[in-house]
């Protein structure tokens, strides 16, 4: 039960982290975006294991399946995230992103042998479904109408949720063997800042412009809720949960973020987009009294 809790907590932390940097991608560029993340939470997670004394609950072997966590979920995760994010546009994408539950739950199953009860696989059917309406029930996904992309944006998305599922896999051992949460994600964060400081030595994906202040204000907001907070209560729902559970529900982002947008647009989303939260809220319910 703890692990839904965390897990949800996490999507939770997801949707309002996505919502301080809402537009500021296009401002900045959505690598310079990525980038400046990474840098902010490794600085918070860093510091926060040193006043937790969570340094000392790293293994050799912790680290090498942090290392692999962050090579998959974060770096060519971040990358194929932010090609498929230009290709099918925010609402599309997302659709492609919940796919990495069912991706978490075959590996899994496939090489940690955890298996989920037959209720707890209706739970999860009931959550995906839940998603796709409310992410396609508001209005049109965007770029579904730009067939000469689709398929390009199709294999990143795929790659993408693929490369997540396998980063929550390659961290559940270190996470089992003790590793601290917020020392976890510091050591995944700092890999991928070195990672993207290499990719500064490519022209062409260079920042045109300095970061402005408004701009790392709302950068290092979601750094704060979304990478420092959401990636910490993730780990923590890894260490004692399936891998396949807490993907899924860490994945209801998109459901979590509607009554966040109601109240900072005052736009009420559509009858479909409730529909699929109630769905999600119904799977959500099996998989806990599961």
């Amino acid at each position: 039960m703890l692990a839904v809790v965390l897990s949800l907590a996490a999507a939770a932390c997801f949707a309002l982290g996505s919502l301080y940097v809402d537009g500021v991608s296009s401002r900045v560029g959505a690598l310079q975006l990525v980038r400046w993340q990474m840098i902010f939470a490794c600085l918070l997670t860093a510091a926060a294991a040193l006043v937790l004394g969570g340094w000392r609950t790293v293994t050799a072997d912790g680290f090498l399946w942090l290392a692999a966590s962050s090579a998959t979920g974060v770096m060519i995760g971040g990358l194929t995230y932010i090609a498929a994010i230009k290709t099918l546009g925010p609402r599309l994408f997302a659709l492609f992103f919940t796919l990495s539950a069912p991706f978490a739950l075959a590996l899994g199953f496939l090489f940690r042998d955890e298996t989920i009860s037959p209720a707890q696989g209706l739970g999860v059917v009931l959550i995906l479904a839940g998603i796709v309406l409310a992410i396609l029930g508001p209005r049109g996904a965007d770029g579904i109408g730009k067939m000469r992309t689709l398929g390009l944006g199709t294999a990143l998305g795929l790659v993408t949720a693929l490369m997540q599922a396998l980063g929550n896999l390659t961290a559940r051992p270190a996470m089992l063997a003790g590793t601290e949460p917020f020392t976890a994600i510091a050591i995944r964060t700092f890999l991928a800042v070195l990672f993207f400081a290499l990719l500064l030595s490519v022209p062409r994906l260079r920042p045109t412009a300095p970061l402005a202040l408004p701009d790392a204000r709302r950068i290092g907001l979601s750094a704060l809720t979304g990478m420092f907070i959401g990636m910490s209560l993730l780990m923590a729902a890894l260490a004692r949960g399936d891998v396949g559970i807490v993907t899924t529900l860490s994945s209801t982002t998109p459901i979590l973020i509607l009554p966040m947008v109601w109240t900072v647009t005052r736009r009420l989303p559509g009858p479909a987009a409730w529909a699929g939260a109630a769905l999600a809220v119904a799977g959500t319910a099996l998989i806990s009294l599961a």
